[in-house]
């Protein structure tokens, strides 16, 4: 448009210049000329101008876009992150105090499997006491067995009190059983084990022991009645352990 208009302007001056034009209208009509080229690429600046900062704005914006969708991006990713972190650190210490209260539990049932197997060396120091056991422990371990004949081992220091108790036996058997007690004798070539030498020892398990008690065994040894206080106090531990850990439950 704009080189049409100063073709235009040049056909013009053309025109007027050989109809005999004088300076002045020459230089009035050049002037015209030059005002209107300088306002075409006044225009033309002002639509690159305005051009150009739609295009900056358009390219700023999606810049912006493209940042606000990165850091979107990382402060999820990091959320997530730390949420997991959390749930990590929770498990971990809900793990750590849960270990902590069974850790407490254990310790406080095996203090009183202790003072069990404590009061077990006291026991047969009550003479009167030990031998009414020792006689239902012989009792009921012939009763189990049901062989005949059957052999009674001991410890070294329970051999005086056994003697003493056999002829008792076979009056207690029938009395229990309502009928004859198989024959039966002290075993005294292999003897229990002997009892421990204090509380500290008892606990350790460092030497085996046996704290009273018998053990009723066929002739031949191939089948045993174990009926020693030990484990029996095991048996009646390992029966009632839901029991005991459950009075330590919150």
């Amino acid at each position: 448009c704009s080189l049409v208009i100063l073709n235009f302007f040049f056909c013009r001056v053309h025109l007027e210049a050989g109809n005999s034009m004088n300076d002045t209208e020459v230089n009035k009509t050049i002037s015209q000329m030059v005002r209107f080229i300088k306002q075409e690429a006044d225009e033309k600046s002002s639509e690159i101008a305005v051009a150009a900062e739609e295009e900056f704005n358009i390219t700023k914006l999606q810049l912006l876009e493209g940042e606000k969708a990165k850091v979107r991006r990382d402060f999820d990713r990091r959320q997530k992150a730390n949420s997991v972190r959390k749930k990590v650190e929770y498990s971990k210490r809900l793990n750590e105090n849960r270990i902590r209260v069974l850790q407490a539990r254990e310790d406080a049932v095996q203090a009183l499997l202790r003072d069990a197997q404590a009061s077990l060396l006291s026991l047969s120091l009550n003479t009167a006491e030990y031998s009414r056991l020792m006689l239902s422990l012989i009792v009921e371990g012939m009763h189990k067995l049901g062989e005949s004949p059957a052999l009674i081992r001991c410890r070294e220091i329970d051999v005086p009190l056994v003697e003493s108790l056999m002829p008792q036996v076979e009056a207690a058997y029938r009395a229990a059983h309502g009928r004859e007690a198989p024959n039966v004798r002290l075993d005294t070539a292999n003897p229990l084990p002997p009892p421990p030498r204090n509380a500290e020892e008892q606990s350790s398990g460092e030497r085996v022991f046996c704290s009273g008690g018998v053990i009723v065994t066929s002739s031949d040894g191939s089948i045993e009645c174990t009926n020693t206080l030990d484990d029996r106090l095991r048996i009646a531990y390992m029966g009632n352990l839901p029991a005991l850990r459950g009075m330590f439950d919150t």
